[in-house]
C-alpha cells in the first residue's frame, strides 16, 4: 500500500511538471522542509533552504517566460525531454528505500512517461493556439497550465489517490487528442511548404 501511495504522489507531481517544470519540485521541497514529506534516500537535499530558494527562483522565471511571445514556443521544445527527466526524479524521490532497479524503472515509466505525455500535449496545444490566434491566445494557455500545475501539486501532497485518478483522466484525454493535434500541425506545415514552393 505504501508503494502505491508513493506512486500516486510521484505520478501526480510528474504530471504537474508536464505543465510547469519547477513548481512541483518546489512544492515537494517545501513539504519536505516542513516535515510533511519523507523523501527517498539520496534526495534529502531537496528538503533544504538552498533547494527551496533555487526552485522558487526557477519557478518564477519559468512562469513569467511563458507569457513572452515566441519564448513560450521555444521553451516547449526544450522542456519535453526535461519534463521526462524531472518526472522520473520526482517519482524516484517518493518511492522510498526500495530496490534501485525497481525504483528507477517505475520512476522512468510512470513518472517520466506521465510528464512527457502531458508536456507534449501542452506543447501541441500551444502550437495550435499560436497557429489559430497568432500567439495572442497563448496568454490564456499559459495561465491554465500554471494553475493546473499548482492545483495538481497541492492535490498530490494532500489527496494523492484522488490526484492520481485525475491524472489518469488527463492522460486519457491527452492520448486521445494528441494524434489529432499532431496531424493538424503536419497538415499546416505541408500547406506552408507547398505555398512556399509555389
Amino acid at each position: 500500500m505504501e508503494i502505491i501511495l508513493a506512486l500516486c504522489l510521484g505520478v501526480t507531481l510528474s504530471a504537474a511538471s508536464g505543465f510547469r517544470l519547477f513548481l512541483p519540485p518546489l512544492a515537494m521541497s517545501l513539504a519536505s522542509l516542513f516535515g510533511d514529506l519523507q523523501l527517498s534516500s539520496g534526495f534529502e537535499w531537496l528538503g533544504t533552504y538552498p533547494a527551496v530558494i533555487a526552485l522558487g527562483i526557477a519557478t518564477i522565471v519559468e512562469i513569467l517566460a511563458y507569457y513572452v511571445p515566441v519564448v513560450d514556443n521555444l521553451l516547449d521544445t526544450i522542456e519535453i525531454p526535461t519534463a521526462v527527466a524531472i518526472g522520473t526524479i520526482l517519482t524516484a524521490a517518493n518511492l522510498g528505500d526500495i530496490n534501485p532497479v525497481l525504483q528507477w524503472g517505475l520512476a522512468a515509466i510512470a513518472g517520466g512517461g506521465t510528464a512527457g505525455i502531458i508536456e507534449t500535449f501542452t506543447a501541441m496545444t500551444r502550437a495550435a493556439s499560436t497557429g489559430m490566434t497568432g500567439g495572442t491566445g497563448n496568454f490564456l494557455v499559459a495561465t491554465i497550465e500554471a494553475l493546473s500545475s499548482g492545483v495538481l501539486s497541492i492535490l498530490a501532497l494532500t489527496l494523492p489517490f484522488l490526484a492520481a485518478a485525475l491524472v489518469i483522466s488527463l492522460l486519457i484525454m491527452a492520448l486521445t487528442k494528441l494524434p489529432r493535434l499532431i496531424a493538424s500541425r503536419r497538415r499546416k506545415q505541408t500547406r506552408a511548404n507547398d505555398t512556399h514552393l509555389n
